[in-house]
């Protein structure tokens, strides 16, 4: 076992997006390719003397390959210890919850979240700060900027590590410990609910189907809910982590769960459903025959949030995701807190939290929060939604309701155009630009714009500001049209339209959401031309 230095020759386009950076499989093999991702992290992290690294991933394909090379490379790093989940497994919610209680440094989490695993699927690597959260745009820039001029890889020369068994080992010095992936989340998990209120729901027969779409989150949740909530055998299925997932997309929406949408439309459906995704962060609320958009589940939560024992002395504020929907504010305005608006990316809620601004945060990509961690946490979610019901008595169906009868619905949706060229997408997005001007005031959708922009954010805590992250189209009503081009994907570009109206009145509240968001569907074609640039007459996913 020894020190080894080699040549190294950079990469182009290692530029990390809102989570990291995501590639095909097949380009993270690129002999060199991942070590010089880390090799940049490491050399912008620095002196690694007495510090604890995390690392772990969500079980995809590749990702225990990626684990060795990381392992050896922080050895030679000079890291004190380095934590590593049983057989390379850590959802992303668990590994801000290692960070966090173990004190560690910060942690390397490997997973390109909901997109698809296997030979032929995606990869991904991303950095999480020492408060659990993913690193901040000056961490992840200045990443980038060290992978173009990484001359030379150090590394050491031994074999593979043994990830099956807790246990520690050392390398070169740096002690290498094999810890159970579920207990720091479940610990955090226990402080904040009312197990026995939710024993006591299962008790009664309740019955909840949680699909874990073949992905990490399986023994999470076998783990609390089957193990110490008492719920049937069989409540988690799909509960068994594989590198392809399955062979399906693990992305919990109403497309791509269909298993789990179709036994929440039968005659003998369970009283909730759930999914989650890839690496367990996201989630999808579903009652019978009743799916909860993010955004309503978000402003459910904060609605409600003082019935849950972790959150029984209220909130310090909410933020979301700009494209989200505005239903939290809603909310927060009757409940006399503060709502803040941030661009796409859970790491700007970090500041937030980490300042004690907000309490609950969330996105309309399936992502909701708090300030236990710094991810966003699909079982957290479905812990929760079961202490709202088991403490009200009231089903998925009911919480929701009651919020649009108080607050109007805003009826909401999301049109993904997907494997664009990248010329094509970034033209549509300058021709929009260029037009921002000359919109407000005009009459669209059979009303005057009232607000035309580039949203752009300037982080309250630090004064940072980030610009350009998606254009909004707001009518004088409050109805929007949001432009964004993702930054989660791995091949082209994907445009997302996000379309919002809100509905105060009752009689129109079943309305399918396609219907009543027509004329602002119109609307986008009308001022983006998206028919010409994508060449697409119709979105590739509507959620």
């Amino acid at each position: 076992m020894k020190l080894v230095t080699r040549p190294a020759t950079p990469f182009e386009g290692q530029r990390p997006g809102t989570s990291g950076l995501r590639k095909k499989v097949s380009v993270f093999q690129q002999p060199g390719y991942l070590e010089n991702f880390v090799q940049a992290l490491f050399n912008v992290l620095g002196d690694a003397s007495g510090k604890t690294l995390v690392v772990g991933g969500d079980g995809r394909y590749y990702n225990r390959i990626a684990i060795q090379t990381i392992l050896r490379m922080a050895a030679a790093q000079g890291y004190a210890r380095v934590l590593v989940g049983q057989g390379g497994l850590l959802s992303t919610p668990a590994m801000s919850a290692v960070i966090r209680r173990r004190a560690a440094s910060g942690g390397i989490v490997l997973s390109a979240s909901h997109n698809p695993g296997g030979p032929q699927g995606d990869f991904g690597i991303k950095y999480n700060i020492a408060n659990g959260g993913p690193a901040p745009e000056s961490v992840t820039e200045a990443i980038y900027l060290r992978s173009r001029e990484v001359y030379e890889i150090r590394t050491v020369d031994s074999p593979d590590l043994p990830l099956d068994a807790l246990g520690t080992h050392t390398l070169l010095g740096t002690q290498i410990e094999i810890i159970d992936p579920v207990a720091d989340y479940c610990a955090v998990q226990r402080e904040l609910f009312d197990f026995d209120a939710i024993r006591a729901l299962f008790a009664r027969g309740f019955r909840l189907r949680l699909d874990t779409m073949w992905a990490v989150g399986g023994p999470y949740a076998k783990a609390l809910l089957e193990g110490e909530l008492g719920a049937p055998k069989g409540t988690v299925v799909n509960a068994e982590p594989r590198e392809d997932f399955g062979d399906l997309h693990p992305d919990p929406n109403p497309v791509n769960a269909t298993d789990l949408i179709n036994h929440m439309a039968a005659a003998d459906a369970p009283d909730m459903g759930a999914a989650t995704d890839g690496d367990a962060d996201r989630n999808m609320i579903v009652g019978r025959n009743f799916v909860v958009s993010p955004s309503d589940s978000l402003a459910v939560l904060a609605a409600h949030a003082k019935r849950i024992p972790g959150y029984a002395s209220g909130l310090a504020g909410v933020a979301r995701s700009m494209p989200t929907s505005t239903a939290v504010d809603r909310v927060a305005a009757a409940l006399g807190i503060a709502c803040y608006e941030t661009p796409t990316g859970w790491k700007f809620f970090g500041n937030l939290l980490d300042a004690g601004k907000v309490t609950l945060c969330g996105e309309e990509s399936y992502g909701t929060g708090s300030n236990h961690i710094r991810e966003k946490d699909g079982l957290w979610a479905v812990l929760f939604w079961l202490n709202l019901v088991a403490v009200t008595g009231k089903s998925v169906e009911q919480l929701v309701r009651e919020l649009w009868a108080e607050h109007g619905r805003c009826v909401y949706s999301r049109h993904d155009y997907e494997g664009i060229p990248t010329e094509q997408a970034d033209a549509l997005m300058r021709d929009l630009r260029a037009a921002l001007p000359g919109l407000p005031g005009q009459v669209l959708a059979g009303e005057p714009v009232a607000l035309a922009d580039d949203f752009a954010y300037t982080d309250p805590t630090d004064g940072s500001v980030s610009s350009k992250q998606g254009v909004r189209i707001i009518l004088q009503s409050g109805s929007r049209v949001v432009f964004r081009l993702s930054g989660t994907g791995t091949e082209g570009a994907t445009l997302r339209i996000y379309l919002e109206h809100h509905e105060p009145d009752p009689a129109r509240h079943d309305l399918h959401a396609q219907q009543a968001l027509a004329p602002l569907i119109a609307l986008a074609e009308q001022v983006a031309r998206v028919r010409h640039w994508t060449g697409m007459d119709t979105p590739s996913v509507m959620t």
